[in-house]
């Protein structure tokens, strides 16, 4: 099946009709969820799931045909595709990558200071001598990549589907036809990635579908294929060096963020070293943390909010201090998602209010 005319056209006049572009979506098989109009991002949850704290997969909304949780709730279901657009018809298109067999190479173009060498290309040293005269973004990140492997630029593989972002970034769509399963990460991050400034979606993520219109501008697909091909052998050994294999054993260790010390700090300060309180306060924090990784699409809010609900029990409890809680929680979700520190603080509150509600006692651990 090939595209309608309209999704990823070349005519700058002609945008696709949203529900068209969704329906073809779920049509080669991949799972459709919206996008908030004229956004990126995920509509909000509905008001039972904003005051509730639940996981996705105890939440019933996607099995009534609802679409909180983002691309938790994705479907191929023609049939709840057409009632969602028909509550919104601004509704961009998020396809959920996992469920879909997708990989997605996410090549961005951001103005901002080549990082030092070692975390160009993760765990491939280059030398001082060689020169960085001229690097400024994925694209050449990617394209370097690409040379040392002996292989084509995916930036410049017409065979695959590929898809222009309105921010100047591009998307290249694949296949994991062996079902390798990857994760998600962020070409800006000190842990798991690919290459500088190139992102990955896979399991755990969604990406934005070709044809999608933001207040940015439209997600349009290049001249070339307008699917996606297999997911080439050498950018799959990357991905397997580069430790973005799902829950496999023996996978390369690559360090993620921390919770910082003083999370246990604040613990010892309230009084008793309470150990039991530390790891519930570690485990928490380290959810958001984790979600650094991945910028797009790991349910952070969510997370944050389970958190702060959480956090707050300990803070009625009387295991640390109100103060100390919403620091520890502002820090984490600034180390995950830096720029939205309005947004965050808001989930923080919130959910430390409901969650001093519910007193959490949590006795020492044994040993």
């Amino acid at each position: 099946m090939t595209a309608p005319k309209a999704v990823g056209s070349d005519r700058a006049d002609r945008q696709p009709d949203a529900l068209a572009v969704a329906r073809w979506c779920a049509a080669q098989g991949w799972p459709v969820h919206p996008l908030a109009p004229g956004r990126k991002t995920p509509p909000a949850n509905c008001q039972a799931c904003q005051d509730s704290v639940h996981t996705p997969a105890d939440c019933p909304c996607p099995a009534a045909g609802r679409w909180c949780h983002g691309f938790h709730a994705a479907t191929l279901d023609q049939g709840v595709l057409t009632a969602w657009w028909r509550v919104n018809p601004e509704f961009g298109t998020g396809v959920a990558c996992g469920p879909a067999g997708l990989v997605v190479i996410d090549v961005d173009s951001h103005t901002v200071p080549v990082p030092a060498r070692d975390r160009i290309l993760p765990g491939i040293p280059i030398h001082e001598d060689v020169t960085l005269d001229g690097l400024e973004n994925g694209y050449h990140t990617l394209a370097l990549l690409a040379a040392l492997r002996q292989a084509q630029d995916p930036a410049t593989d017409a065979d695959t589907l590929r898809v222009r972002t309105p921010s100047g970034g591009l998307h290249i769509w694949y296949r994991d036809e062996a079902h390798r399963q990857f994760t998600c990460s962020t070409g800006s991050s000190t842990g798991r990635a690919l290459a500088w400034q190139v992102d990955v979606r896979a399991h755990g993520g969604y990406i934005v579908a070709p044809g999608t219109v933001t207040t940015a501008g439209t997600y349009t697909a290049l001249p070339g294929a307008r699917t996606p091909a297999p997911l080439p052998q050498w950018l799959s050994e990357e991905l397997v060096r580069t430790g973005h294999l799902k829950d496999r054993p023996g996978r390369p260790s690559i360090p993620q963020p921390a919770v910082p010390d003083r999370a246990r700090q604040a613990v010892v300060a309230a009084g008793g070293g309470k150990r039991g309180a530390e790891r519930v306060l570690d485990t928490v924090l380290q959810d958001v943390v984790d979600c650094a990784t991945t910028p797009e699409g790991a349910g952070f809010t969510g997370k944050l909010n389970r958190a702060a609900y959480t956090v707050g029990g300990l803070v009625s409890a009387g295991h640390l201090t109100h103060a100390a809680a919403e620091r520890l929680l502002f820090d984490a979700a600034h180390t995950a998602r830096p720029h939205q520190d309005r947004q965050s603080s808001a989930v923080i509150r919130s959910g430390l209010a409901a969650g001093a509600r519910q007193p959490l006692h949590v006795g020492k651990a044994r040993g």
